[in-house]
């Protein structure tokens, strides 16, 4: 049920993005803006449009937050990947936009995927002006200073330190970088029936950190042409992980942990919520 739904739920955005980029100026940056969002498993905009359907949201309203999520991330990714960043050169097995184009087109194109979140989560589709100005205030807290942002400003300065990370300080750390966003996508579709989102964050604040300790873990073990970029680089780096703080054994072993207190939250929506519990197991099996 949940590969099948996530196939459909990633065409959809597709199409959306396709969509949206098509009515925009034939440009460079608007070319790298596709080429950023094109592909992955839009696990966030699954979440968006699953949690929607829980809630009895119109899919057509749901459409445009689930883009804007994905729209965000790549944007997200598209900057993590520049030279004063990871300077990574793959990303989902494509050059990543700054080897494709130019540092500039990259900062520009992600500048420009930013905005283009902010703009489809406060369309008029989306509902009344009280769900887009909530989905927007929470969006901005997610992504900056409060949540990835500041998760991705501590893994940089955890990378100069001569103090290695404790568990309870990497914890902080992806809950912002990562999980922060995972978060809001499994609440949105609550968010915008404006309705308690307590379940869905209980659930996504365990996804988010599972999701995290299977990155480390492929990091580690992963096939570098499966995963679509480079392996072994936080080990050779030295840098602090789930899997060296805990071990490769004790980390698979957490990420299960969390998988089933991911499932027990999803409880109040009985049977409803299958698709989601299987998006639980499916971020620590995956393989890339």
């Amino acid at each position: 049920m949940f590969r099948k739904r996530l196939t459909e739920c990633a065409g959809q955005i597709q199409t959306h993005f396709d969509r949206t980029l098509s009515k925009l100026d034939s440009l460079p940056v608007v070319d790298a803006m596709a080429h950023a969002t094109n592909g992955g498993k839009r696990l966030r905009g699954f979440l968006v449009l699953e949690s929607a359907r829980l809630h009895g949201i119109d899919p057509i309203s749901a459409i445009w937050p689930a883009t804007g999520i994905e729209a965000l991330h790549a944007y997200s990714l598209v900057h993590d990947d520049l030279p004063c960043m990871d300077d990574d050169d793959l990303r989902r097995g494509e050059p990543t936009v700054h080897k494709a184009w130019d540092e500039a087109t990259a900062v520009l194109a992600g500048d420009a995927l930013q905005t283009l979140a902010f703009e489809m989560v406060t369309r008029v589709e989306v509902g009344n002006g009280d769900v887009r100005a909530d989905l927007a205030l929470s969006l901005a807290k997610a992504s900056g200073v409060k949540g990835m942002v500041l998760g991705q400003a501590l893994d940089i300065a955890a990378e100069t330190s001569a103090i290695p990370l404790s568990l309870e300080k990497i914890t902080t750390l992806q809950q912002g970088k990562t999980g922060a966003l995972i978060e809001w996508s499994a609440t949105a579709g609550a968010r915008m029936a404006q309705s308690d989102i307590t379940a869905l964050s209980h659930y996504s604040q365990s996804l988010g950190l599972a999701f995290q300790i299977a990155d480390d873990i492929l990091d580690v073990e992963g096939d570098a042409e499966i995963v679509g970029k480079a392996t072994g680089k936080d080990a050779e780096a030295g840098k602090a992980t789930f899997v060296s703080l805990l071990g490769l054994d004790e980390a698979k072993r957490r990420a299960s942990e969390l998988v089933e207190s991911a499932s027990d939250a999803l409880s109040v929506y009985g049977n409803d919520a299958k698709a989601l519990r299987e998006a639980a197991a499916f971020v620590i099996t995956r393989k890339n």
